[in-house]
């Protein structure tokens, strides 16, 4: 149980929250995994309705009787809007609406909602858009008239339903129109990579889970005040900075959106040219929240994606940040080859990030070093 929310609260809305356990691991962190997400997108959670199943009911997903339970729990607590933390086809979405009598979202419309929120560049916008649009166009049908009747709210923000409803035609244009200025901000893009290739600059990307700690920790290293909150999707446009480093020169750090299990393969796809940034990096340093009783899940998670934006054979460093709530000593740790593997660090109170400053140093002198010269006496 979730508390209410308080008396004139705004335009927050009551949400009955639904998780089944289909025999997944970490269960209890998925569910506050999706409290978060509910949270982060306005919604205020005032139930959660979980349950096991061998497998998704092909037309409720829930089932029959789970289905009456989420009606009886809205009822009870007089809920604006049910969410699923699991993605539902179109004629499940219906079919829980028609039966429940309440807007229905699923787990990919609620992660494309924080991203509409938080999106701040131009690019971003158009690349939650172009997810948002693509998203919206399998749901398209008669029978959702009702969607016209809303104005607002989670899983309605960005993209004009009733105006996509009156004429697919527009759908298909906007979405055309959207990846053709993508592809010229790709371009563009392509063309600093290039010139920073040129300049042999160390090339530097942080990646993690979201709310790791990347941008704390980006703003740390280079003092470049980039937006960080204690939240989920704070970051999603991707922020450049040189920084030098003392022996070795001028790097580039790039802070990077942050990754979530079963992120939706629209938002993927639309920030693949933002993510290639990360796949054409030199370095990875990946973020990890060392305190996370669910790092080693959401490590595996951010790996999945690396791969799928063909950045799974990048160097990586580990960032094992946030050790001032686990009361470890910061430290370097090295693998079999002597190679730095691990960072302990704190991005909130420093600790740690001379030894990773000095770790960045020890990479891009070994980069630098022609592949045929002998390692200097002091390197490890």
């Amino acid at each position: 149980m979730f508390d209410r929310p308080a008396a004139g609260s705004g335009a927050a809305q009551g949400a009955i929250l639904v998780q089944l356990d289909f025999g997944e691991k970490d269960f209890a962190e998925r569910l506050e995994e999706f409290r978060l997400l509910a949270t982060s997108a306005g919604a205020v959670p005032l139930d959660a309705v979980h349950g096991k199943r061998g497998s998704p009911d092909p037309a409720t997903f829930a089932g029959k009787g789970k289905v009456q339970q989420i009606k009886d729990a809205a009822t009870l607590h007089g809920a604006d809007i049910i969410i699923f933390n699991h993605e539902l086809s179109p004629g499940q979405q219906r079919n829980l609406e028609r039966e429940i009598g309440l807007r229905v979202v699923d787990r990919s419309a609620l992660i494309l909602d924080i991203f509409a929120q938080r999106a701040r560049s131009h690019e971003g916008k158009l690349q939650v858009e172009l997810a948002q649009l693509e998203h919206l166009a399998t749901r398209l049908v008669r029978g959702w008239t009702h969607l016209e009747r809303q104005k607002g709210g989670i899983g309605l923000r960005g993209p004009g339903e009733k105006q996509l409803e009156t004429d697919r035609r527009l759908l298909g244009k906007r979405v055309a129109m959207l990846k053709d200025r993508l592809k010229t901000l790709e371009r563009q893009r392509q063309v600093r990579r290039r010139a920073r290739a040129r300049s042999e600059v160390l090339s530097v990307s942080l990646v993690g889970y979201t709310n790791a700690g990347k941008s704390t920790l980006f703003n740390a290293l280079t003092k470049a005040g980039a937006y960080a909150a204690n939240q989920l999707f704070a970051t999603l446009d991707t922020t450049s900075r040189r920084l030098f480093i003392p022996d070795a020169g001028q790097v580039v750090i790039s802070d990077t959106v942050g990754f979530i299990r079963d992120l939706p393969h629209s938002l993927v796809a639309a920030f693949h040219a933002t993510l290639e940034e990360t796949a054409k990096a030199d370095l990875l340093l990946h973020v990890v929240d060392a305190s996370s009783p669910d790092r080693d899940q959401q490590m595996a998670a951010v790996a999945g994606v690396l791969g799928e934006i063909g950045a799974g054979e990048v160097p990586q460093v580990l960032v094992w940040n946030k050790i001032d709530a686990t009361h470890a000593a910061p430290g370097v740790e090295r693998d079999e080859y002597g190679k730095i593997a691990r960072v302990r660090v704190s991005a909130i109170s420093g600790a740690g990030l001379d030894m990773l400053r000095a770790a960045l140093s020890e990479i891009a002198r070994e980069r630098a070093r022609p592949m045929d010269a002998p390692a200097d006496a002091g390197t490890a």
